[in-house]
Parts: structure tokens; sequence; C-alpha cells
């Protein structure tokens, strides 16, 4: 479910000032994106696309929303054995650009069929067949992922917070399923189109400390500075 970035910002920019950041969940309109339908609808078409002219789709957000994180992973001396979960996997870009990177012990979940399906083809082409991708729902996989090293996100949080039937409390399931999956001082990763670095920090102010922000693009408008996206890094603590 990993969001395509000209989908999944519709409902609220990131890019906003201090005099924004008392946006609330009502700003944020249900909509399909929130829907697992519309993401197996969108992977079930790249997947065709896949098998017709071998083109894995986009790199949600960019090239640079992935080498991002990277450069903060090996700033950060994450080891190249460290357990690592990709979140929303989507087409498996960044598992493989992870790979190649030398990191070993990598996971990718998603609850669309159609995109493990095209990952698995994606893996495969790549020669990366050690990797483990998984159907699994985030939400509701109790007990099934744990004592990971890091997690990573670029995306899906944004389209669990425009699910129309209950966006409040998928929001709280996330949270609490991401502290299940990381190991106790484990690393999280967000990036975010729709969520201010204020809103993340209150959405995960229980069992996680803040530990930076990595510098995104920023542009002007109107006399206001913003960014099109947020990444931040967040540790799990007791």
């Amino acid at each position: 479910m990993e969001a395509h970035t000209q989908n999944s910002c519709g409902s609220v920019n990131n890019s906003v000032t201090d005099e924004d950041n008392d946006l609330n969940d009502a700003d944020f309109a249900p909509s399909k994106l929130g829907t697992k339908e519309y993401w197996e609808d969108v992977y079930q078409k790249d997947l065709e696309t896949f098998k017709d002219i071998g083109d894995v789709g986009e790199i949600w957000f960019g090239e640079e929303s992935v080498n991002r994180v990277l450069r903060w992973m090996e700033q950060a001396g994450v080891p190249q054995n460290a357990a690592i979960l990709d979140i929303g996997t989507g087409n498996a870009a960044f598992l493989v650009e992870l790979a190649k990177h030398g990191y070993r012990n990598l996971t990718g979940i998603d609850y669309s069929p159609a995109s493990i399906e095209l990952s698995r083809n994606v893996l495969r082409m790549e020669d990366l067949t050690d990797i483990a991708v998984k159907e699994m729902d985030f939400l509701n996989c109790p007990g099934e992922l744990k004592d990971f090293d890091v997690c990573v996100d670029k995306g899906t949080f944004d389209a669990i917070s425009l699910n129309p039937d209950n966006a409040k409390n998928s929001k709280k399931l996330y949270v609490q399923s991401l502290r299940d999956a990381l190991k106790d001082k484990g690393l999280f990763a967000i990036t975010s189109c729709n969520w201010t670095k204020e809103q993340l920090l209150e959405k995960l102010s229980e069992g996680f400390e803040f530990e930076q922000e990595l510098p995104t693009p920023s542009f002007q408008f109107g006399g206001k500075t913003g960014n099109t996206v947020t990444t931040l890094i967040f540790k799990r603590v007791l």
C-alpha cells in the first residue's frame, strides 16, 4: 500500500507553517485512497504492465525519498544484518535498493495480493528471491511481526489515515502494530506527504521517542515556507 505521490497527498499538504499546525483528524476527508480495493486495483494494473513490458512502476515520492532514508541508515550505523521491515512494500522498490546497499535481512508486507505478486516478480527479476514478501494487513497481524530493528513507511500511514470506515481506530491500530513489530530501541523512519512534523510527533507520542527530522525539499508560496514531504525518525521506547 505504498502510496502513489500524486494520489495520496490530495487531502492535506504537508507543507504548512507553524500557524497551521493545529490541523486535526477532521481535516482528512474519507477517501477511496484509504481502501484495500483501491490499492488492489492500482497494483493489478501495475502487475499487468510489468508482465507486458517489464516496467516495475513508480518509486513513490521519488528516488530521493529512498536515498534520503538510505543515507540516514548509513549515517546511523544500521548494520547490514539488521532486521528491516518495509510497511506497505508496493512494488518492492525500496527492498531492491536496500539489498543493493548490502542489507540482507529484509521483509516487505502489503495487504494487496497484486502488490505481493508484483513484488515477487520484481525481486525474481533482480535475483533477490531470498527477500521475504508477505501478504499481510499491518493493522491485523497480532504477534506475526516482531523483533525488527528498523521499520520503514513511505506513504502507508498517509493512506490508512484516509480510511472511509474508521480512520481514527485504524491510526491507533497502526501505532500499536508498530510498537509490537519493533524491538526496544528499534528505529522507525516515516515519510509522509499529508502529516506535518508536529502531527506525527503527537500521533507517535506513546511508546516512541523522536530522534531527528531528515532534510526534504522546501518551497515558498504566498509568503509561507513549507516542505512537500516530511521524513522523521523515531525510536521505540518502553
